[in-house]
């Protein structure tokens, strides 16, 4: 199958706008969508369960009666492992056990110092109360996305999570519904879009308000989790997923193709950009990606993304290579290069780097251990990969001897006066001590 995607070069005069373009991705939602998530946000935080059961029935073409048949907990969770595959099952626990170690890692404790004087300054790690994880469940299913989201929650210590999936036509996916026992759910609520968002950022008679939302979702979704910041918090506002490949001409062309696809058959506007020193190798690539598309059941949607976002990029050195990864900030940075070790310390924009050509993406979506909820649409440029710390607070110690507040005070009462607080001075001087 022919491919018709982007070629350019880093010595063309137009490339940096040209690559400006084919980055740029307007996240929002249009009027339209934003008219109608306000108006299920709204219902579901007014009319709660009534609202929730008659926006399922609608937009997933269900028959449920009342907001318990929604719920999917307790020994019903564990009767969906029977039915899936024990090989899946296995592959389920193998992935869990290395995500929550990973994860381990990356736990914060509570610290604090105390000063000459005997004050005590400090910081108070506190795990969320209560999670709520928003699953895909309309063109495909993710189970690998239920242990990304509940495995570091369930690190952190959070007492309890709370997973929506939808449930288009009644059909519930085992594997899911497996994946979320694994892990530890709490319980399942069986739905999905902007009303699942609503129900978890403000709570209904049967779905329990939660402190923070995590999870994908469509532009429906994440026009919600947009709109209910502040009551709840929410991991980010997911983009299409996307790979940057830096390959050299030792890099297999046929691995290169498949870890191209592997990204553009997530969705029609997924991003697969593919750079190289060698014009001859990425001629090669393209070659095998228009041999290997024939044999992908997904090759529609790939051949869809890689004409519509995707790109073949030749640049004349490593440093040029390294500039302009960095400038796409892509979500997942692969390092198909002798030595990347070499390379990695001069990547300072990327979401998860996979370094040397044995280090598919595809490994890290579901088990190397890190998480693969990472920013996307250039967002790596100020945000990190999910983590433990999404799912910790930090409060801060201040505990002050009375010599401590003296001489404290001494310093705050200058600066409140001069921002005219006079009671933050007082307040402040009247712990002085006189000598």
């Amino acid at each position: 199958m022919e491919l018709n995607i982007r070629q350019y070069s880093s010595n063309d005069a137009n490339f940096r706008s040209e690559l400006n373009q084919l980055l740029s991705w307007e996240s929002v939602s249009d009027a339209g969508v934003q008219r109608s998530v306000e108006e299920i946000v709204n219902r579901v935080r007014t009319e709660g369960d009534a609202a929730l059961v008659e926006l399922t029935n609608k937009f997933d073409r269900r028959n449920v009666q009342s907001a318990a048949e929604l719920v999917i907990e307790g020994d019903a969770l564990a009767q969906a492992v029977e039915r899936v595959d024990a090989n899946i099952v296995d592959a389920l626990k193998q992935a869990a056990e290395r995500v929550r170690r990973y994860h381990e890692h990356q736990k914060q404790e509570s610290w604090q110092y105390q000063e000459a004087d005997g004050t005590v300054l400090g910081q108070k790690i506190t795990p969320l109360d209560r999670v709520g994880v928003y699953v895909p469940g309309g063109k495909a299913a993710y189970p690998s996305s239920v242990l990304m989201n509940v495995m570091p929650a369930r690190v952190a210590g959070v007492s309890e999570i709370v997973m929506v999936v939808p449930t288009p036509d009644s059909y519930v996916n085992d594997i899911v519904l497996a994946a979320a026992y694994v892990a530890g759910v709490d319980r399942v609520v069986t739905v999905g879009g902007a009303q699942a968002v609503a129900a978890l950022a403000y709570g209904t008679e049967t779905v329990p308000k939660v402190d923070k939302i995590v999870g994908p979702g469509n532009i429906y979704v994440a026009t919600a989790k947009r709109m209910v910041f502040g009551a709840v918090g929410i991991d980010m506002i997911a983009g299409p997923s996307e790979i940057l490949v830096i390959a050299d001409a030792q890099s297999n062309p046929d691995w290169i193709a498949m870890d191209l696809f592997s990204q553009a058959e997530h969705d029609e506007d997924a991003q697969s950009i593919l750079i190289s020193t060698d014009a001859d190798f990425i001629a090669q690539v393209k070659a095998s990606m228009e041999r290997l598309i024939e044999t992908q059941s997904r090759q529609e949607i790939i051949k869809t993304s890689l004409e519509g976002r995707g790109a073949f990029i030749h640049v004349s050195s490593k440093e040029e290579a390294i500039e302009v990864a960095n400038i796409v900030a892509a979500e997942h940075l692969e390092l198909s290069v002798e030595n990347p070790e070499e390379w990695v310390d001069d990547i300072r924009h990327a979401g998860a780097i996979f370094m040397g050509r044995y280090t598919p993406e595809a490994l890290g979506d579901y088990c190397a251990g890190p998480n693969h909820v990472l920013p996307t649409s250039g967002t790596a440029r100020f945000s990190s990969p999910l983590g433990v710390y999404d799912f910790q607070k930090r409060s801060s110690i201040i505990y002050c001897s009375h010599e401590g507040a003296s001489e404290l005070a001494k310093i705050a009462s200058p600066l409140a006066r001069g921002e005219s607080l006079e009671a933050h001075a007082m307040s402040a001087e009247f712990r002085i001590i006189d000598k």
